[in-house]
């Protein structure tokens, strides 16, 4: 990709671009870099071909600057069927996030059917005409072709998102290191209602039972629930071939919510 990366490298350490800064603070790092950046560190150092990575659980517990980045990872256990893996995200040498990785072994299905929903049914990404206003997809951090609803609709929500630039410089992005980076999403796709965003999400799980095909990740917003302004949502995951998992994500309440976002 010719877009600006995320990061970039420096010996073992990250540098944030300017690419990579959040909504909620201009001089902090989106969380879609944080949980893509411990997926890729898991997927260097750990992954294998004969596992899928079924489930990332990243806990976004503060803020990080612009300051280098150091993942540190350690292999909790390495079995024949199950690998589990934790990564740490050290900004300026303070922990800001952890992450929890279960790999799985792929066999085959067991026999006999077991009930699902059913796919959705949508047109593909190059069915529907790309949106015109450049603050979709703020300013151009990735890029969507919307399906149903928009940013806080209080309604159905469904649209297609891809990427637009590398996580590391120099680096192809691999399927999990795409879900995962868009993973992040769920958050603002679930959480935000007609008053705007008001939630920002301390963690991001994502389940995987296959790795998505080619570039485009669908979100379809399936649940939101909210007390004392902790709040849950979360979003079903597919790519043109059908289904590939979920994102959950829980989030507090933000004193001043953010203004609200324009459609995606």
């Amino acid at each position: 990709m010719t877009n600006q990366p995320f990061f970039t490298r420096d010996a073992d350490a990250f540098i944030p671009t300017a690419a990579a800064n959040g909504p909620w603070d201009p001089n902090s790092l989106h969380g879609r870099v944080i949980v893509g950046l411990l997926a890729f560190a898991i997927e260097q150092r750990h992954g294998s071909d004969d596992f899928v990575p079924a489930r990332l659980t990243v806990d976004m517990f503060r803020l990080p600057s612009f300051a280098p980045i150091e993942v540190r990872s350690r292999v909790i256990r390495d079995g024949l069927r199950i690998k589990v893996v934790e990564a740490e995200f050290f900004s300026g040498g303070t922990s800001m996030a952890r992450a929890s990785c279960q790999l799985l072994r792929k066999t085959e299905n067991p026999e006999g059917k077991v009930w699902s929903p059913p796919n959705w049914d949508v047109p593909l990404p190059a069915d529907i005409l790309a949106p015109t206003d450049p603050r979709l997809g703020m300013n151009g951090k990735w890029t969507t072709r919307p399906i149903v609803g928009a940013m806080g609709d209080v309604g159905p929500r469904r649209l297609w998102m891809s990427e637009v630039r590398d996580l590391v410089e120099g680096v192809p992005l691999t399927p999990f290191v795409r879900v995962a980076v868009a993973a992040d999403f769920a958050s603002p796709w679930a959480n935000a209602g007609d008053h705007g965003l008001g939630y920002i999400n301390s963690d991001v799980t994502l389940y995987l039972h296959r790795l998505p095909v080619k570039e485009w990740i669908g979100f379809e917003a399936v649940n939101h629930h909210a007390s004392d302004g902790i709040a849950i949502g979360e979003c079903w995951l597919y790519d043109q071939q059908g289904p590939i998992g979920t994102s959950t994500v829980a989030a507090l309440a933000q004193r001043k919510p953010m203004a609200k976002p324009p459609p995606p």
